[in-house]
């Protein structure tokens, strides 16, 4: 008999998570509630996803402008979309819809674009590892979060942002018992432990051992303190890691944006730059770039960017990777600056002017 040819109606199957991680590269955009609550369309403190159900088509835009610069991942925008964040705003009635708009939204964009189309869970903010009465209605909104999710379609979970190892591994449970496919990011406070003091090498074995796909770390610390870090998992875990640090510049001193104290400024409300006045901490696009780079030399495959995450972001972070994306047609190219530039077009006059400059850097 002759192989049986694909049907010419049907679109071919698109690679899934762990086969492109086998091959390459997969880059996920995260930063959402940054990016939206810096627009004006949600609310620091709760950090709620409301824009989700207000403000679809701004969601859908955000979702687009990710992957037109790079992303392959299109995560739908369910973070903090669980029952504990929506109780405390008083729109707990919302849950479901909301989450289902979500996933919807991302099923639309990832299928225009050919991304992958994840869901995604994270800490619930109730867990607490001492005390086992929140254990239960933890797991219960993983799961139902996880059903809606599982109807979509999703192609893989993200299980993200867990400073409790134990959350982690109860959110890496339900999601198999869903029989889905699992990525895996812990948060690692200031002090280099979970909250229960595990290390973070120790969680991911941990989560490993637990049958997670992919594990690593996200949110919380910068490239420079995150790095670290992912050199100690990458020589305990065998399945892939994922990384994915905020955009802002943590040092050793103060290791996660939560920690940054801002020494030129007495203005900011509690003296505490984190959440909303982060703005003079914020990483170039070449800092994400020599990241990206950097943690894929030590074999981290799975890469992104969390808070504070803007599209060019995502495309330095592609481009470092070897990536094209459609937004690199519009990569900087500063040989056509009208001061700083050296295109032969430019007008003489600034041309050598523009040689002044760098004669004069080059001096200093």
């Amino acid at each position: 008999m002759g192989k049986s040819k694909q049907d010419p109606t049907k679109p071919p199957k698109k690679p899934g998570l762990m086969e492109r991680l086998k091959t390459g590269p997969v880059i996920c955009a995260e930063g959402y509630l940054f990016e939206l609550e810096r627009r004006g369309y949600l609310q620091a403190g709760a950090f709620v996803p409301e824009a989700v159900l207000e403000n679809p088509g701004l969601v859908e835009q955000l979702h687009r402008e990710f992957a037109h610069a790079g992303s392959d991942v299109i995560e739908a925008f369910t973070y903090y979309g669980n029952r504990e964040k929506l109780r405390l705003i008083g729109r707990e009635k919302d849950l479901e819809p909301m989450n289902r708009m979500a996933l919807k939204i991302a099923k639309k964009v990832a299928r225009d674009t050919g991304g992958l189309f994840a869901g995604n869970i994270c800490n619930s903010t109730s867990y607490m590892p001492d005390d086992k009465a929140t254990h239960k209605p933890v797991r219960k909104m993983f799961d139902e979060q996880l059903g809606w999710a599982a109807d979509a379609g999703v192609d893989f979970v993200i299980g993200e942002t867990y400073s409790h190892g134990g959350e982690a591994l109860m959110a890496l449970e339900a999601i198999k018992a869903a029989g889905l496919t699992a990525v895996i990011t812990l948060a690692i406070p200031t002090n280099g432990v979970t909250r229960e003091g595990w290390t973070p090498e120790d969680t991911c074995m941990r989560l490993e051992a637990g049958g997670a796909d992919v594990v690593g770390l996200n949110c919380a610390r910068g490239p420079r303190t995150m790095l670290p870090l992912l050199k100690k998992i990458r020589k305990k875990v065998t399945v892939p890691m994922a990384a994915l640090p905020v955009a802002y510049r943590t040092t050793v001193r103060e290791p996660t944006f939560q920690s940054l104290n801002d020494r030129h400024c007495n203005c900011i409300p509690r003296d505490h730059p984190f959440p909303i006045a982060l703005d003079p901490f914020t990483c170039n696009r070449f800092e994400i770039a020599e990241f990206g780079k950097a943690a894929y030399a030590l074999g981290v495959h799975y890469l992104g960017v969390c808070c504070g995450a803007g599209p060019h972001h995502i495309r330095a972070l592609a481009e470092a990777l070897g990536r094209k994306p459609p937004a690199s047609r519009y990569s900087a190219d500063m040989s056509k600056h009208y001061i700083f530039g050296s295109a032969r077009k430019l007008h003489e006059q600034h041309r050598l002017y523009a040689g002044e400059l760098r004669n004069r850097r080059g001096a200093a």
